[in-house]
């Protein structure tokens, strides 16, 4: 549908949505552009201070997937006439808990009554025109790393029926509601220290499209084609198994029935993996395309401030499936 929409004509709309990137970039001067996205859930955990760290998570990540720095958010709420005022003002201290860790000031927001609770953020940071990270770019060659272990979708799914192990929430949970904050100083850091060309050719943050609707992406923007050993990829506890008990929330299917036409799955690739392989994540890690040479020194510099870092592929030259899983 976007397709048919007419595209904005600005020069200084430098990031727009025609590559489905993770935020839109808008430059003010030649060294100053603002980086913008907006982002709400429903609830995915039970605790309302848990739930408002995990939407503040989520929005803020899109920032820190293009590069920038989050300054400004506004709060975007929708709350049941029926509910209990306690609850509410438990999600936006949980939102502010994590906004004030991003060292981004809520500048207020909007709220309607809604039958379904929902809350979230439109986050506005700042970003070098000159150092911007794409959701394309990636090279034949590259490494792909991928920084959180996948499984929220199901898990949170798992949560709902009330069948998830207190184990796998409390994982799962932890791993929503940990910024993305680090991991982008340290690709930073690690540009900075290059001597010549950046050796970080794409970025993305896994969220709602699962890991290969985002790679999809990636793949498809870049013009090149993926192959990914689905043994190497990080998975939260308990998340193999609410996919084989059947908790696949709705987003999972949708994720399915748009990408799997383009991805090639191995034929021993057990039935439940491969439904995570398409889970919606929430607030999940970045998907980063390096080159060859400098993927161990870009993990070694992650694993050395406490960042999970996962080989999990390669980019190689495009061919048909776009994604090859073995």
């Amino acid at each position: 549908m976007l397709r048919r929409l007419p595209p904005p004509a600005d020069p200084n709309l430098l990031v727009g949505f025609e590559t489905s990137d993770d935020a839109g970039v808008y430059r003010l001067t030649d060294e100053i552009a603002l980086v913008q996205t907006v982002d709400f859930l429903t609830p995915i955990a039970d605790d309302p201070f848990t739930f408002g760290q995990i939407a503040a998570a989520n929005s803020l990540s899109d920032i820190y997937a293009m590069g920038g720095k989050p300054v400004s958010a506004l709060s975007i709420v929708g709350f049941p006439p029926s509910g209990e005022a306690g609850v509410l003002e438990q999600i936006l201290r949980g939102g502010i808990s994590k906004m004030d860790e991003a060292r981004c000031t809520i500048l207020g927001g909007h709220s309607v009554r809604d039958d379904d609770l929902k809350f979230g953020y439109a986050v506005t940071g700042i970003i070098d025109p000159r150092k911007i990270w794409r959701n394309v770019g990636a090279l034949p060659g590259d490494v792909l790393i991928l920084t959180k272990p996948i499984g929220t979708g199901v898990i949170s799914t798992a949560l709902k029926a009330e069948e998830a192990p207190d184990g796998s929430v409390e994982a799962a949970n932890q791993s929503m509601t940990r910024l993305n904050r680090e991991t982008a100083e340290v690709l930073h850091g690690f540009e900075e220290s290059a001597s010549d060309h950046s050796p970080i050719h794409a970025v993305t943050d896994v969220t709602g499209f699962g890991l290969l609707g985002h790679a999809r992406e990636m793949a498809a923007g870049s013009n090149v084609s993926l192959r990914i050993n689905h043994t190497t990829i990080p998975l939260l506890p308990g998340a193999l198994e609410a996919a084989r008990d059947g908790f696949l929330p709705g987003g999972l299917k949708s994720n399915r029935d748009f990408v799997e036409s383009c991805v090639g799955l191995g034929p021993n690739i057990p039935d439940e993996t491969r439904a995570i392989l398409f889970d919606p994540q929430t607030s999940g890690g970045l998907l980063i395309a390096v080159a060859g040479e400098s993927a161990s020194a870009l993990r070694a510099a992650l694993e050395g401030s406490h960042i999970p870092a996962h080989q999990i592929g390669e980019v190689v030259a495009k061919r048909s499936p776009l994604i090859s899983i073995f």
